[in-house]
Order: structure tokens, then sequence, then C-alpha cells
């Protein structure tokens, strides 16, 4: 583990003077209870969160070792909370500025103390970790493009949207499990938007009433799929085959990332593996449906996530006896 040190900043502007700024109370966005907050009791806020959250994939599980899971829920409080900020109804009126002081309170961590749950976990974390300040200001870019751009021209615009919102999560649990390597970052690049894409398509019939459309529209147009057909939920032989391209887009995107679950440490090996899967299986819900998510949102339950599990875990073994760990 990587000595506790003050973390890069990189493009962020020079701190103003921490000992005048110290006297300034800042108010928490989100509403977490005022501390003070012991470093311990930081991280159990954090891993509450973490497991009382639904997801598809697994955050911090038993796949990874017991003293890195802290700081990988540290992240997740952090980039949970924001998301909130930008989706729940509660945040309605005030999203942008909840998401302005959510970014003051990450660059504050960088250089003194928070009385905050996650900022006082996360602090901890990135000195720990050395982790840069910049996949997390991604995130919260990703977090602002959701208050205002609902739909995207090209498939490389979506691109463009998941490097901030998706990408950035992948690098930061390859920095926490210490995997600096450009060349492992690009695989996780691919595995993680690979799984922003395949939520997205699993939650098409719930973003259609919030006005997001993620399919790129030069797809819609080129098979033939109008605006009003979405609307008004039609599975059209055109719906189908444009789901039928997007769901073997991303499973090529699944594909390309793939390596990278052979280049890591075995306890981070088995828990991208059972994401890996957990994304494929999405992929292969929504082909069982007959690709129609305009209906109904397809989902995995936990008889799926045991498969998952014990399929990860075989897959392991196989590779343990075959000398390949």
């Amino acid at each position: 583990m990587i000595a506790a040190t003050e973390p890069r900043l990189y493009a962020v502007p020079p701190a103003i003077d921490a000992a005048t700024d110290a006297d300034r109370p800042i108010e928490a966005p989100d509403g977490a209870p005022k501390g003070p907050w012991t470093l311990e009791a930081a991280y159990r806020y954090c891993e509450r969160m973490a497991e009382t959250h639904y997801e598809n994939f697994p955050v911090a599980s038993r796949f990874l070792p017991a003293q890195l899971r802290p700081h990988v829920a540290a992240i997740y409080a952090f980039s949970r909370t924001a998301d909130d900020f930008a989706d729940e109804p509660r945040f309605e009126g005030r999203r942008r500025a909840c998401l302005d002081a959510w970014d003051a309170l990450l660059e504050t961590c960088y250089y003194r103390d928070v009385d905050h749950p996650v900022f006082k976990a996360l602090r901890d974390t990135v000195r720990r970790h050395d982790i840069p300040i910049g996949p997390l200001r991604a995130l919260l870019t990703a977090f602002r493009m959701d208050l205002t751009k609902h739909r995207y021209a090209t498939f490389n615009e979506l691109l463009g949207y998941c490097r901030h919102s998706a990408d950035p999560v992948g690098r930061l649990v390859l920095y926490i499990h210490g995997y600096r390597d450009p060349a492992l970052h690009r695989f996780s690049d691919q595995i993680c938007t690979a799984l922003q894409i395949a939520n997205f398509l699993q939650d098409l019939s719930v973003d259609l009433p919030r006005g997001r459309i993620y399919v790129p529209e030069e797809d819609l147009v080129h098979f033939g799929v109008s605006q009003d057909d979405l609307l008004a939920r039609r599975v059209t032989p055109e719906f189908v085959e444009c789901m039928r391209f997007q769901v073997a887009r991303t499973r090529s995107l699944f594909e390309r990332g793939r390596p990278l679950i052979r280049r890591v440490s075995p306890g981070l090996s088995m828990e991208l593996d059972a994401t890996w899967r957990g994304g494929m299986a999405i992929l292969q819900r929504i082909e069982d449906m007959g690709f129609d998510t305009l209906s109904s949102r397809p989902t995995l339950d936990k008889r799926d996530f045991a498969g998952i599990a014990v399929r990860s875990l075989f897959s392991f073994g196989r590779r343990l006896l075959r000398g390949d760990v």
C-alpha cells in the first residue's frame, strides 16, 4: 500500500489559504449528520451506503481484500451522492447548487480535513492510494451533463459522455489496487463504457418518461425507428433490429475489455469477472425478452447474482489449475 501523502490535484486551480478557509463552515448539501466524525465512523457511513443502495453490480464485494473494501465504499459514497443530486426528486430546484457544493468539498478535502463522513473517508483514501482528483471531477462533470443533455446524436458523442460517467469509476478502482499502467486503464475503460451502455439499454422504459434517450439518434435514423414509436412504446421490427445492433456492439466492448481480468490480482480479477459477467447477463436478458425494453425493465435477481459468483469462482479455479494466475 502506498504511504499516505498529499495527493496531486493535477489541473485544479491553486487552493485558497487553508488557514483562512478553515474558519469558514461548509454546508453539506446531502444532509449528512453533523460531526465531529472519526475516520472509523466515516468509513462505516460509506460502507452502509454501499450496502443499502440497490445496484446491478456488486460494490466492494467479498472478492476484494478486506483492507480495500472501505476505500471502494468511500468512492462509491462520493459518486452515489452526486448521482442523487442529479436524479432524486428531493434535490429538484437545487441540483446544480448541490453539485457545485459537492465539487467544492471535493477540492477542499484534497488540501485539508473536512468534517463530513464522505469526505473524511475520501481524503484518507486518496492520500493512501495517491489518487488524482481528475477522475472524481470527471464524475461530477457527467452529473452536470445529466441536468441538461438527454439525447446523443452519435455513438461517438455517447462515448464522450461515458468517458466522464463510467470510465473514471474503473480507473479509481485500479488506483486503489495500485494499478497505474495506461494499458490496463484502457481495458478498464472498455468494460466501464460497456456497463454504462448496457444500463442505458436496460433502463430504456424508465428513461423515456423522463425525456432521456441514450440510443444514438444516428442509429434510430439508420434503422428507421421514429421518436413517436419510442414514446408510444411500439416494439416494431425496426426497433428490434436497432436493439439487436446495440446489444451486439455493447458485447464487443465487453470483449475488448476482458483481457483486464487476467492481468490483475486474484481478488480484483474475481470481482472484475463477476462484474463483466453481470453486464453480459443483462444483455442476454434483453435478448431473451425479444429486445423489448420498452414494455418493462430487465433485471437480475439474487439467483442470477449467485450463479455469476459461482461461475466466476470456477473460472478463477480453472485459471489457477492451468497456472494462469
